[in-house]
């Protein structure tokens, strides 16, 4: 059966998840894109503002922490979405074929779940900050704004799991990350699993 062929056939509930799955990466790459923009051009305007005119604009390097808390956290779904996240091998890639998969559903089951719970905590740790009114020292930004990128992050790094999951129990093969399939040239097959894939 040619790809063409699987193609044509896709399931209706794959399709939508992949329409889901373009939204959110498209979501995270333009917060992510717009972070790194606005704080370039932020700094650059500093350093001009220092030569220039012998003053910067304040609040500059604050706004630039901020920008890299809501820039790590959202960037945890990103590389999720991307498999390219840290991962911790060693038993995995021993294995090959149905035992190689049930354990990477069993990993994005574990790692989902540990995903939502952090967006649950850091959910409450956000609502604190609103109902004590904290506020930026030098800029005034109220810091729930800025904390939110929290629970937001570690939801997408869950649902990003999710469906890994979802597109490892419908699709044949191994994927990584919804739109990554397994990739590693190395993949031992059952003859090699027993001298653990070294060589």
């Amino acid at each position: 059966m040619t790809e063409g062929s699987q193609a044509g056939r896709r399931s209706p509930v794959l399709v939508v998840l992949e329409a889901v799955d373009r939204v959110l990466g498209w979501a995270e790459r333009v917060i992510v894109a717009g972070s790194v923009l606005v704080m370039a051009l932020l700094m650059a305007a500093h350093v001009v503002g220092n030569l220039v005119f012998g003053s910067g604009i304040p609040g500059t390097y604050e706004i630039t922490e901020l920008l890299i808390v809501v820039m790590t956290f959202v960037g945890v779904g990103y590389a999720t979405r991307c498999a390219r996240h840290i991962s911790m091998s060693a038993i995995y890639d021993t294995l090959s074929g149905a035992p190689r998969k049930a354990l990477l559903i069993l990993i994005s089951l574990g790692t989902g779940a540990l995903m939502f719970y952090f967006a649950y905590k850091s959910a409450q740790y956000d609502l604190q900050i609103f109902d004590r009114g904290r506020v930026s020292s030098s800029v005034g930004i109220p810091l729930w704004m800025v904390y939110l990128a929290l629970p937001i992050g570690f939801s997408l790094a869950g649902l990003q799991y999710l469906l890994t999951i979802v597109r490892n129990l419908a699709s044949p093969g191994t994927w990584r990350s919804f739109r990554e399939r397994e990739g590693y040239a190395d993949v031992p097959d059952s003859g090699d699993a027993t001298d653990g894939g070294l060589s």
